[in-house]
């Protein structure tokens, strides 16, 4: 049988639509963030960009609750507004834990023949 992850740590139908709507927003406040790492990494980040990458940040918190990695991911700080370059950083740790998270629930169902995620239920 293919990679099946039925355990108790196993996201619900609700977290992988989360995941699915969240994933490509992630991917584009990355790359945006990215373009501005390399014209000045240095540059801080406005309160605006900060806010909106944190309510992407945070939702995808949510989705990782019964993850390991989660203690790993911080938000962006609001006060301090971080640099470019220091976004970069900690949005590349979100994508990272994000593969991590679909690698290890989504996988071959080698009994029904197609690729799936593996939830709870």
């Amino acid at each position: 049988m293919g990679k099946v992850n039925k355990s108790n740590k196993s996201p619900t139908e609700e977290d992988v639509e989360q995941y699915e709507m969240l994933h490509p927003i992630l991917e584009s406040v990355f790359e945006e963030i990215k373009e501005l790492s390399k014209k000045k990494q240095d540059g801080a980040l406005n309160v605006i960009k900060v806010k909106m990458t944190n309510r992407v940040l945070q939702k995808i918190k949510n989705v990782l609750k019964d993850d390991p990695t989660l203690e790993f991911l911080d938000l962006l700080d609001e006060d301090t507004l971080p640099s470019n370059s220091d976004a970069v950083l900690i949005i590349a740790q979100y994508k990272a834990t994000m593969e991590q998270f679909k690698n290890k629930h989504y996988g071959y169902n080698s009994i029904d023949h197609v690729h799936e995620w593996f939830t709870k239920g």
